[in-house]
């Protein structure tokens, strides 16, 4: 497998149940940013959308500025932009925006709209999308690359379009294409050069899809002349942690069941066979994990076996559990999962093992020296008294 220092982060939607004061609840996700820049996470990208109650980032370039001024080193993507609901040159202008205003933290996800929903209040054909996301990117990255754009399509015009403002990230942020299922995103990343963000990495079709997709993006880079680099691919999946499974699962049944039907609202995605524990079943189908810092890290590891080296793991981020409990999951990933894959511990592990290896000799090294320094205490402290003795005057008959 490719060596790759592999990158830890999420991917916030956000879900929050509806009654939820909603205030709040960005609030929260604000203070997620920063528990998880404080933890040493290394990404966040940040959802769009427009309708269903759950999901209320209507525009994540407006919160990445916000968490961006609260944070230090963890970098913001948009998770994602869709492109379809939106002006080309719109788009490049806010991003190149953030890119200067974060300083080069800004990263650019981009999709064609995952709910059906938003598309139709839109007014918006679905079956439209995909080809709107590719026409969308095109101009995009043209107008990142300082080009003069232009064309006319049957949804915007643009007319020597231009930027006037060119990115601070040279020659332009991190793009990256959302993939679960079908090829667009793969076609796309192979086309252009991008990341890939593959949402339903753990979704047993979105895991099936994994080799299939990024082999569709390899393919279509070999056409252009280049490879794709896995350190530009991330892996989605849910998951909630504790120190124990009875506790993980304790705290995930405080929202679980609510996050199950609103996944199952705007479209049916989980069938659970009647009689059976939902969360349970969830996890016994390895949508996601409920468990232990270990099986944060088989999850992971079951990632790496089928697809080979990617550099990042996203959490599908949720309110599965309680506030309290969401962060002390991400503490305990922070505390034992990422080092795990980072062998941040291989040195002190090693250093250890030769310290106990070697018990016996510095023992004795370390006791020999210790009576060495008792030894030369006392020899000098005898050379003292006798020193002492010589000097003292002679008292009695032999004075006079």
């Amino acid at each position: 497998m490719t060596e790759i220092n592999l990158r830890h982060g999420i991917f916030l939607p956000p879900f929050h149940p509806n009654e939820e004061d909603p205030t709040q609840c960005l609030e929260r996700d604000l203070d997620l940013m920063v528990w998880l820049d404080r933890l040493g996470f290394q990404e966040a990208w940040i959802g769009e959308h427009h309708s269903a109650g759950y999901e209320i980032i209507s525009s994540p370039e407006i919160f990445i500025a916000f968490a961006a001024e609260r944070t230090k080193h963890i970098r913001l993507g948009t998770g994602v932009v869709s492109l379809p609901y939106h002006h080309p040159m719109m788009i490049a202008d806010r991003i190149v925006q953030l890119d200067h205003m974060t300083r080069g933290r800004i990263m650019f996800g981009a999709g064609p709209g995952l709910l059906a929903s938003d598309a139709i209040m839109l007014g918006i054909d679905p079956m439209t999308q995909r080809d709107r996301m590719a026409e969308a990117l095109d101009a995009i990255l043209r107008l990142f690359r300082g080009e003069i754009v232009t064309e006319k399509t049957d949804w915007y015009t643009m007319e020597g379009a231009r930027l006037h403002l060119l990115p601070y990230t040279k020659p332009y942020p991190e793009v990256a294409v959302v993939s679960s299922n079908t090829p667009s995103g793969g076609r796309l990343a192979g086309k252009y050069d991008l990341g890939m963000i593959c949402v339903a990495a753990t979704n047993p079709f979105g895991y099936e899809a994994l080799s299939a997709n990024w082999q569709i993006a390899n393919d279509v880079a070999a056409e252009h002349g280049r490879t794709m680099d896995p350190n530009r691919l991330r892996l989605v999946g849910p998951m909630h942690i504790a120190e124990t499974r009875e506790q993980a699962f304790k705290n995930a049944r405080w929202g679980f069941e609510r996050y199950l039907g609103y996944a199952n609202n705007n479209q049916r995605r989980f069938v659970v066979p009647a009689g059976q524990d939902p969360l349970e079943w969830f996890c016994e189908n390895r949508y996601g994990v409920c468990g232990t810092p270990d099986d944060a890290i088989a999850l992971i590891e079951r990632l790496q076996d089928k697809q080979g080296a990617f550099g990042a793991f996203l959490h599908q981020a949720h309110n599965w559990a309680d506030w309290e409990a969401t962060k002390r999951s991400y503490e305990l990933y922070a505390r034992y999962v990422i080092p795990h894959f980072s062998n941040a511990n291989r040195p002190r592990a090693a250093s250890f093992e030769w310290c106990g290896d070697n018990r016996d000799e510095f023992s004795a090294k370390r006791v020999a020296a210790a009576k060495a320094m008792f030894d030369k205490h006392e020899a000098e402290q005898r050379a003292a008294r006798e020193g002492a003795d010589l000097g003292r005057p002679t008292r009695g008959r032999e004075a006079w």
